[in-house]
């Protein structure tokens, strides 16, 4: 496209600066899955409480590294389904919604997993469900991005939107600690540890402040365009177009598949980092599950300053140097806390690691959605989706694989560093992406 293409195409109106903050809203409410539920207080939960005296040779980490490699099966076998439907049929935002819903529910029900083994299967299944939900919302929530950004701020609006789930993170983090954890007796609130009281409430809080601030998005947006005539393709068909799609996007514009192969590497790792690294500072590093809590506040802060810095590196140097430059830091950091021991140690690269994640994950979707061609958003972050998802068991299964080979917590990190460091080289040989999205006749 020739200079115009910097702002957002004729039919769609210039964003204004109070969709960019519900939008972004809906990256704040989120936190309570990924901060709460997913990575510092629900799956630590599972594995230091519910699953404490399982039976069996098999550790809790082990189950759960492979219950969120069985999601990722299920979520890379859905998302060419729903993407496709969504954005064929004009169903972005209520796309979006439905699935939104499908999370919170899945996170409420958490509130009868009881502290007993018993109930370990019922909390590793919610978790796993609440993951696919999770990542189905994100398909068309990040397609939603060139909604609210142009080619020249996409960068800084994906950041800020990274930076928002952080600092919501932070908030509701330091509300359950206080409030439900802290000292002896369950938080300020006085509700008592029996039968994992305090966390079954947390989770339902951490339902309703997801419900709360997604709402304003769907209020403030409108709903995207058909693409297609809105006929339904059935699974069969879905996976042919899925097909087409590729093959013609590889004629066309290589370099992006090859940017999808890349990063749904390294984006298996990065989430791997958040799905387990609470569980890896309790198990293998001695950090007390409430400290965890007060180290995820702090992470919290560092990821999202990582963030803002990185998207505002991001419109000036490209999406692909914030990418690199991030994935090498957190190769070098991944491979110094193999070698570290105790809470202390963690503490320092455990942060370092935290502002290294942040920058990662806003640019490459920035980094995405410079690549697609206007109006063809949710074709390619559902293709976006089903790559990534396609290799999304590979680190968990790694994790549990040398977990249980080595029976060692410790040995689980070396499957999240090598998924990282095989990120890293794929990306470094493909093309960084031009400032606006390329011109191209629909398929």
């Amino acid at each position: 496209m020739t200079s115009p293409a910097a702002a957002p195409p004729a039919s769609q109106p210039a964003p204004r600066r109070g969709q960019v903050w519900t939008w972004g809203l809906w990256d704040w409410g989120s936190s309570a899955f990924n901060t709460i539920a997913l990575t510092f207080v629900f799956s630590v939960y599972l594995t230091d409480s519910v699953g404490a005296d399982l039976p069996g040779s098999i550790s809790v980490n082990s189950w759960l590294s492979w219950s969120t490699a069985a999601a990722g099966v299920l979520i890379a076998l859905m998302a060419p389904v729903i993407g496709q439907s969504a954005d064929r049929a004009g169903r972005r935002l209520r796309s979006t919604g439905l699935w939104t819903a499908a999370v919170v529910v899945a996170m409420a029900l958490m509130f009868f997993v009881r502290d007993d083994y018993h109930y370990l299967w019922l909390g590793l299944l919610l978790l796993a469900v609440a993951s696919i939900f999770f990542e189905l919302a994100q398909v068309s929530y990040f397609a939603l991005l060139s909604q609210v950004s142009t080619p020249a701020n996409v960068g800084r609006v994906s950041g800020f939107g990274w930076s928002m789930g952080y600092f919501g993170g932070i908030v509701l983090l330091l509300l359950i600690y206080l409030g439900l954890i802290a000292g002896d007796d369950g938080g300020l609130l006085g509700l008592g540890t029996e039968g994992g009281i305090n966390i079954r409430v947390a989770m339902l809080l951490a339902a309703a402040w997801f419900a709360v601030f997604a709402l304003p998005m769907f209020f403030s947006l409108p709903e995207t365009p058909a693409t297609g005539s809105g006929a339904r393709l059935g699974v069969v068909g879905s996976y042919r177009r899925l097909l087409a799609d590729l093959r013609d996007l590889y004629r066309r514009e290589p370099h992006t598949v090859y940017f999808l192969g890349a990063s749904a590497l390294y984006r298996d790792g990065l989430n791997a980092v958040f799905a387990f690294g609470g569980v890896i500072a309790v198990t293998v590093y001695g950090m007390d599950p409430g400290t965890v809590l007060i180290f995820g506040v702090v992470i919290n802060v560092v990821s999202a300053l990582g963030a803002l810095t990185g998207g505002w590196l991001d419109d000036r140097i490209g999406p692909k140097a914030v990418v690199v430059g991030s994935l090498g830091g957190l190769v070098v950091v991944g491979i110094i806390l193999l070698f570290v021991s105790g809470p202390n140690a963690f503490w320092v690269f455990g942060l370092i690691l935290g502002l290294f994640v942040g920058p990662a994950q806003a640019s490459s979707r920035s980094y995405m959605n410079r690549l697609c061609p206007p109006g063809h958003e949710g074709q390619l972050f559902g293709l976006y989706a089903t790559t990534g998802r396609a290799v999304s068991f590979l680190a968990p299964a790694l994790i549990g694989l040398f977990t249980y080979l080595f029976s060692s917590d410790r040995a689980g990190t070396v499957g999240i560093v090598l998924v990282l460091a095989a990120g890293l080289a794929a990306i470094i040989p493909v093309k960084a992406p031009a400032r606006s999205a390329p011109a191209v006749n629909a398929a």
